[in-house]
């Protein structure tokens, strides 16, 4: 008989309402239990628990009926307090789909629109058909929540979560991130019944990006901090308006006046066979960096009403609606297998696992931006971001704001550069003999120094070479530069001032480096043969008048120089416009240099044991760091962007000019004070240790020593560095270990391709010299 009556009991009990999913969290909730723990003991997902608790699914047996024994006893527990009326404070719970019936489930799967309020109101970039680097960077204004510049990174790896499934493709070793799985569609927030408040963080509760894969039929989106969401699009054009409205994917705005980042979707190769697209590009659409327009998924966008950028549907693609007022709807595509991923900046994070793949764009996202194209792309971006060309006004007497310029941005048109700042083919030098050379009297010409010279006797003598690198050097050239933020002027026989951004024509060819001012009141004799020039990037000493930015003049000026400029093109618009750049990519680069183990408040020796083999410790977020410092290279190179085929002609503009953020004087202006700073540091190692540089190249020097670590040359006393020399540490300015070699293999090495002034910085890290290097 008991046989029956647990028959009975089952059958009552499979037929017999469960509490409504509100009372179902409470009910957990009271009794301090966990998702996971209600999962595990269920044998579900906790995604499946969760939609139980937001109405979304409801429970089927077997699960069904122990769930139902678990509310029971909870009930007898804690049982419902007495209704008390409808509050300001308690809103009545929009009834879900899933309670609303079968029909009401079937609207809102053939409409998604219709499960979020205002979800028709699509829009795009304002000027998203232009250059990739011009508009479409956010979304629009309205109360968005606004992060600071240097905002806290969220948390590279989570502990372990009880009953969490640990990360598909995790490596061993390694504590795995929780992982969720999860239905939602993000047109309500769980549990409440209701869409998310823009401003609050809730509209991107799942993180900048997802990389969609699919497994066993399944297709999953992996995202940030272990998050994996179940993905029901059929199609690509599916995918993006799930990507919009459905799995709250974005970043909060980085300035006030910005927008916030559309979502990225990383589409895997299984990805891409799912929707229709090609695992790898041919060697015709490589080229074209873009898949035909006649192919059928760029139909199928356009059947659904979205549009593509200028650049097509190519490895970083973006899919908009035009703008509808303030609202947009723009997603970003990322596509890895079609190399969207460049191996020399992210090296081999395109053939990772989905979910290490997220894991680093995430951490990346999360410290820079979210991805916008690749890092060069980024970088320019990231400066728009965090210094928005306009923003609303006060209101005016009808209470209506308008669209004005933000103070301290670069504007929302381009400006044209001097004419002595414009590369060869700018239309400003249209008018110039077609087979014309310009020499430094009318090109300015700030390039990163490229110098090396043949060793001394002494120099022969000693047993190695070593080679040390500034950290994030162009990064440390931009913190606390003043730029110009507007038009040049032209001025004749100006007076020089330090602080004034421009270019100046002047000569300097008088200043002798064997007698230079230290510091205020001090100077030092110098062997200025050793030494490279700070006015060319060849180090040579110049021969006559030629144009320089700003800070390279100052520098003459601060080694007890006169300077005579013959005109110059000043900006009296000005500001320290790449400070909070700087900031966020420095914080960047520090916090994961950290995660790495190398901290920045280390002692000389603890520095350099850290570096040593940090890449090993974490390979995925040693790939960030590469990332981040290809990210300021990147985006100062972009400043000065240049035709790329576009069946373009010398004198004719190119795409890039459009941009206001085409700016080559603030490029210039960069890569001077980057090699001021650097020769500065050159300059004060000689006049205290009588040790001069063998070889520089950009941000590595290279020195003569008798030990093999940079503790063996580099001055320190009671751990103290020279004041104004080089000192260890991980802060961008301070220097690294590069590499050593003996000096005999440097000898060898220029003179087996007869090259007395060979740059031995090029080759300091691995001693690896190939014939394609020389050029023989």
């Amino acid at each position: 008989m008991s046989e029956l009556f647990d028959a009975v009991d089952a059958l009552v009990a499979s037929r017999s309402p469960l509490p409504p999913p509100a009372e179902r969290k409470r009910l957990r909730q009271a009794h301090g239990l966990t998702l996971d723990e209600v999962a595990a003991a269920l044998k579900v997902r906790r995604a499946t628990v969760s939609g139980w608790e937001s109405g979304k699914t409801e429970p089927r047996p077997p699960e069904r009926d122990a769930y139902a024994r678990m509310l029971k006893q909870l009930a007898d527990l804690y049982p419902a307090p007495a209704p008390t009326g409808v509050s300001e404070q308690h809103e009545v719970p929009r009834p879900t789909a899933a309670a609303e019936g079968p029909a009401a489930q079937a609207r809102a799967v053939a409409d998604p629109a219709a499960r979020v309020p205002g979800a028709g109101d699509v829009a795009s970039p304002e000027d998203v058909a232009g250059e990739a680097g011009r508009g479409g960077e956010g979304r629009g204004r309205g109360t968005a929540h606004t992060a600071p510049a240097s905002a806290p990174a969220v948390p590279v790896a989570a502990g372990p979560v009880p009953g969490a499934r640990p990360v598909p493709g995790a490596r061993p070793g390694r504590a795995p991130e929780p992982v969720t799985t999860s239905r939602r569609s993000g047109a309500r927030q769980a549990g409440t019944g209701r869409a998310p408040v823009p401003g609050t963080g809730e509209e991107f509760e799942h993180g900048p990006l997802a990389v969609i894969d699919v497994s066993d039929g399944q297709v999953s989106g992996y995202c940030t901090g272990g998050l994996v969401l179940d993905v029901p699009a059929k199609s690509l054009p599916a995918l993006v308006g799930w990507a919009l409205h459905e799995a709250r994917l974005g970043q909060p705005r980085l300035s006030g006046p910005g927008k916030d980042a559309d979502p990225l979707l990383v589409l895997t190769e299984a990805a891409l066979e799912r929707y229709g697209l090609p695992r790898t590009l041919t060697d015709e659409e490589r080229l074209a960096g873009r898949i035909p327009e006649s192919h059928k998924v760029v139909r199928q966008l356009a059947r659904a009403d979205w549009k593509l950028t200028k650049r097509g549907f190519g490895p970083w693609a973006r899919i908009y609606r035009p703008a509808q007022g303030s609202k947009r709807a723009c997603v970003q595509l990322c596509v890895p297998s079609w190399h969207a991923l460049d191996a020399r900046h992210w090296g081999s994070a395109a053939e990772l696992p989905p979910a290490e793949l997220a894991r680093v764009l995430g951490v990346y996202a999360s410290r820079v931006m979210t991805p916008r194209g690749s890092t060069a792309v980024t970088g320019l971006e990231l400066m728009t971001a965090l210094h928005p060309p306009t923003r609303a006004s006060a209101p005016d007497a009808d209470g209506t704001r308008r669209s004005e310029h933000n103070p301290g941005s670069l504007g929302k048109d381009p400006v044209d550069p001097a004419p002595c700042e414009a590369p060869d083919g700018h239309p400003l030098l249209k008018d110039l003999p077609r087979f014309h050379l310009r020499g430094p009297e009318e090109k300015l010409f700030e390039e990163a120094c490229d110098w090396a010279r043949p060793l001394t006797d002494a120099e022969c003598m000693r047993r190695h070479l070593v080679g040390i690198d500034v950290n994030m050097a162009f990064a440390a050239g931009a913190n606390g530069l003043v730029v110009g933020t507007g038009a040049p002027t032209h001025v004749k026989a100006p007076a020089f001032e330090a602080k004034l951004p421009g270019s100046w024509l002047v000569d300097l060819s008088h200043v002798d480096l064997s007698r230079v001012r230290i510091a205020k009141d001090t100077w030092a004799d110098l062997d200025g043969g050793l030494l490279p020039s700070p006015f060319t990037p060849t180090g040579e000493r110049p021969e006559g008048p030629a144009w320089y930015a700003t800070p390279t003049v100052a520098y003459a000026v601060e080694l007890g120089y006169d300077v005579r400029p013959v005109e110059a093109w000043v900006r009296y618009d000005n500001g320290r416009y790449l400070d909070n750049w700087y900031a966020r990519l420095r914080d960047a680069y520090l916090a994961t240099m950290a995660d790495l183990g190398v901290h920045a408040d280390m002692a000389p020796a603890d520095f350099l044991t850290a570096m040593d083999g940090y890449k090993e410790r974490d390979p995925e977020l040693a790939v960030v760091v590469s990332a981040v410092k290809a990210t300021v290279k990147g985006g100062l190179g972009k400043l000065r962007e240049r035709p790329r085929g576009e069946g373009w002609r010398p004198g004719e503009p190119w795409r890039a000019l459009s941009r206001p953020t085409w700016r080559p004087d603030i490029r210039a202006a960069v890569i001077s004070r980057t090699r001021v700073n650097l020769h500065r540091k050159i300059v004060k190692h000689a006049a205290f240790t009588g040790q001069y540089p063998v070889a520089v190249l950009s941000d590595c020097v290279v020195y003569a020593a008798d030990g093999a670590s940079p503790l063996d040359f580099l001055p320190y006393r009671d751990g103290r560095p020279l004041p104004g020399g080089f000192k260890l540490g991980a802060n961008p300015g301070l220097v690294k270990h590069e590499g050593t070699q003996t000096v005999l293999w440097g000898e060898e090495v220029r003179e087996r391709f007869d090259a007395p002034e060979l740059n031995l910085a090029r080759y300091i890290k691995d001693g690896t010299v190939t014939d394609v290097d020389t050029g023989e």
